[in-house]
Formats: C-alpha cells, structure tokens, sequence
C-alpha cells in the first residue's frame, strides 16, 4: 500500500466567551453575474471631456462711415512740376510828371519847344502825343484840312506827332505826352491832366496850369525838358 504523509492537524480555534459560533450561512457567497448581463469588466478611468465654455460675443457690425461727396485732389501727371509760390505782380511804371509854368498865351509856344526839345534828344516823332485843352493846335488843324479820314490814319500808322483835343475819345497811348494848357476852365484842365497822365507811357509834360493836382505831381516848375 502506498504511504500517504500525514496530514496535518487542524486545529479549531474556539470563540471567546461571549462570541458566537460562525455559520456557515454568514460566510458570503461568490456573486455570480445574472443571465443575459454582460460580464462586468475592470473598472476604466475615463476622463470625462469639459464642458465648452462660450466665447465673447462678437460686436455688431458698426455702420460705415459716410463717403465724402467732396472729390479728393486728382493725382497730378507725371512730368509736370508743382506750382511754386506766386510770383508779385510787376508794379506799374512810374510816369515822371514835367512842369513848365506859363501863362494861358505862352503855353503853345512852351509846347513848341518841350517837342523839339524831345526830338533833338532821340525820342521818335510817332513816340509823341500833344493834347491842348483850348484851341486847336495850328498843326491839329492843318492836318484836318485833308479831311479826318487822313488825319485820324495819321494817329494809327503812329509815324509822326499826333495833334489832338485834350478831350479825345479815341484810344491813343505814347511814350510821351504834352499837354498844353492854352485855355478852358480849371475844371477841365484838372481833368484833361487826369487824362493825359492815363496816355503817358513814360513821361508827361504839363505846359501851362493845370490845377493843383499837377503841380503836386510834377517837378518844380521851369525845369527843362528831359527825353
């Protein structure tokens, strides 16, 4: 027969006083999963996903602003240089104002040689213009004895001294101006002055008295005639 080793001793521990005798019925018994359930598996972590947080709100739309319906400054082309700063006006020229005293009797004769005076000196006769304020100059009316037709041509082609009224309405300017105070009132030789000072390019001479006005104006009196 075969030998078996002994078996151990079991040996039972007894309860205390007071304690009772386990039962079988209060050892718990292995659960056993229900039928048709799934098996349960090991417990997972799983990390539940946050929740989204919303965002800021975009703004409303602002409104554009208004277009000006002023035009802006058009590109200027190429090649074309800015305008610089504008330049002054050249000022006027200054006429110089030649006073010859005389009486209403002398002042054609003054007249005479303040002409020849200019001519001897290089002016050019079509440069010359004599206005009288009393009678005719006698070469004013020598000329309109070839009828004014001729005369007035004279004034136009500018090729010699030009006889007129100091009443003139017709455009006539020359470098030099004589004006011959042989008569009329005060009034009209102040403003055949006025008139003859408008006609003169350079020079006015004023033979005669022609009011306060062109003696203010003017150089002293007896001065000789310049060109």
């Amino acid at each position: 027969m075969p030998v078996f080793p002994e078996e151990p001793e079991i040996h039972v521990s007894l309860p205390g006083p007071g304690v009772p005798f386990p039962r079988e019925s209060d050892a718990q018994a292995p659960r056993t999963p229900a039928a048709g359930s799934a098996t349960p598996s090991a417990p997972s972590t799983v990390t539940a996903a946050p929740a989204p947080v919303p965002g800021q709100r975009p703004a409303p739309p602002r409104p554009a602003p208004p277009r000006s319906e002023r035009p802006g400054p058009k590109p200027r082309p190429a090649g074309i240089p800015k305008p610089g700063p504008r330049r002054p006006e050249p000022a006027a020229p200054q006429i110089e104002v030649q006073h010859l005293a005389a009486t209403a009797a002398q002042a054609l004769e003054r007249a005479d040689e303040a002409v020849d005076r200019l001519l001897d000196s290089g002016r050019s006769p079509g440069a010359v213009l004599v206005l009288t304020v009393g009678e005719p100059h006698p070469w004013q009316r020598h000329e309109l004895s070839f009828g004014e037709e001729r005369y007035w041509a004279q004034l136009a082609e500018g090729g010699d001294v030009f006889y007129a009224d100091a009443a003139l309405t017709r455009p006539a300017r020359r470098e030099v101006v004589v004006l011959v105070v042989n008569g009329g009132t005060a009034d009209r030789a102040a403003a055949a002055f006025t008139e003859a000072r408008g006609r003169a390019a350079e020079l006015l001479v004023v033979c005669g008295n022609a009011g306060p006005a062109a003696v203010a104006a003017g150089a002293p009196a007896g001065r000789p005639v310049t060109a």
